[in-house]
């Protein structure tokens, strides 16, 4: 056993079997119920060592309305038990209502769990596994608690709502790193309230090899990205060329990446997310495991083509289109060859598919810049047109070019970022937030209008 993880095992593990493995014994199959007198938890639970796993986090794999994934890195036997039980958290925050002196009489609050065995499996180079359980049959727009056996702590999420009746925030963003300015970045976008992030490839720049900044990137999400009202905000991400050995290659080459969100991309670096009938995330691999040209590019017209007139089809991808420091354009390298331009490939394959079944925004990162195109049809400016943001420096920044060769950047900037995107019925806004929270651009969109590109053409 690795020494860094025998520490983690032995402080964690003793004391645990006994008591635990009691408390237990009476555990069900998952999605089944188990039923605990609050008064029995409360008087138990202070006197079990705690069990807070610091890489703990939340994401998706299916329909965010009616489920969650509750994910860790763990050692097998550093607790007694891993189900997850969850539960509507007023039934474990807010008090029942007792009538004056009565308190005596009334028999303490039942609090009803759902409970979920996860699975497990390896983590690549460590003693590590993988523990993930996908809490589903939830009700949407509903604020539920989880706890991970009798031990943990009791954490807080919001399941999405089932009609976007209200208004729809989340936090995007990419190219994190585990820096400080990171962490200041997560911190400013957690106090917004999203519902949930989107990552849009470059996680912690483990380049596929290390490790310990792999881990690194989830403790420090884990630790910040926690609303002012204590729920913990679920990650979405997309697969960047620091999550690959070399950058470009094989879905092996990608050593943590998958292992941590192969829920979400089974077999490819690319899926949707749908989110009821208002929402769908397109999420793209840039040729980092599995090519721009080809099978994910008639992939991608035939979702895009299933959801053209659906309010709201993002587009997140990691290598940009439209880049703000990187040359889009053909050049020659020091022994004289021909290297291609940023974003060429998506250029020539994606963009058409953007324009033609009327996406609104493609988040974009890489490039570690802020940026905002003008809204492009045909390299452009329309009014009609599909607006590109982003550029990722969530953690990481450079300096924009000077030149926009292409004439397609309306807003360029050399400051950390999120961005805050909220949907409100037929509209858009999106705000650019530096570091002290300051905003540092906005913008909205609204529906784009049908006929102005023919789909066939």
């Amino acid at each position: 056993m690795h020494s860094l993880h025998r520490r983690l095992f032995l402080g964690t593990s003793l004391g645990l079997a006994g008591t635990a493995s009691f408390l237990m014994s009476q555990e069900s199959s998952s999605k089944t119920k188990e039923i605990f007198p609050d008064s029995f938890l409360k008087k138990l639970v202070p006197e079990l060592p705690a069990f807070q796993p610091n890489t703990l986090f939340l994401t998706w794999h299916k329909d965010p309305t009616t489920t969650m994934v509750v994910q860790w890195l763990g050692v097998r036997g550093e607790v007694a038990d891993t189900t997850v039980f969850a539960t509507n958290s007023q039934q474990v925050i807010t008090p029942p209502k007792r009538e004056i002196g009565a308190a005596s009489k009334t028999p303490s609050p039942v609090v009803e769990w759902l409970s979920f065995k996860p699975e497990d499996k390896s983590y690549p180079m460590t003693d590590y596994r993988v523990y993930r359980a996908e809490l589903s049959g939830l009700k949407p727009g509903t604020e539920y608690a989880f706890r991970i056996g009798k031990t943990s702590p009791i954490y807080r999420f919001r399941t999405m709502p089932a009609k976007a009746t209200d208004t729809i925030t989340f936090i995007s963003g990419g190219d994190c790193g585990i820096n400080q300015a990171c962490i200041d970045n997560s911190r400013i976008a957690a106090r917004q309230s999203p519902m949930f992030a989107v990552v849009g490839g470059d996680l912690g720049y483990d380049n596929g090899k290390s490790v310990e900044t792999s881990i690194a990137f989830l403790r420090n999400y884990s630790s910040t990205m926690v609303d002012p009202e204590g729920r913990m905000i679920p990650m979405v991400p997309c697969i960047g060329n620091h999550e690959v050995i070399g950058g470009y290659g094989t879905r092996e080459k990608a050593t943590f990446f998958y292992p941590l969100f192969d829920g979400l991309f089974p077999e490819t670096g690319f899926n949707t997310l749908d989110f009821g009938d208002y929402l769908s995330l397109v999420l793209l691999d840039t040729n980092h495991t599995t090519k721009v040209a080809g099978e994910q590019t008639a992939w991608l017209e035939k979702i895009l083509a299933a959801r053209v007139d659906h309010p709201n089809t993002l587009v997140v991808n990691h290598v940009p289109a439209y880049p703000s420091h990187r040359n889009p354009l053909p050049a020659l390298d020091l022994k004289g060859k021909t290297t291609a331009g940023t974003g060429e490939d998506q250029r020539k394959h994606w963009v058409p598919l953007f324009e033609k079944y009327r996406v609104p925004v493609v988040l974009e990162h890489h490039d570690h810049t802020f940026k905002r195109t003008k809204p492009l049809i045909n390299g452009m400016e329309n009014q009609n047109g599909v607006l590109y943001l982003g550029d990722g420096s969530w953690g990481r920044i450079r300096i924009p070019r000077k030149q926009d060769t292409l004439n397609v950047l309306a807003k360029t900037s050399d400051d950390y970022h999120i961005s805050l995107h909220r949907i409100e019925g037929n509209q858009r806004h999106h705000l650019a937030m530096g570091t002290t929270g300051r905003v540092m651009d906005s913008c909205k969109t609204g529906q784009r209008k049908a006929g102005i590109i023919p789909r066939n053409g």
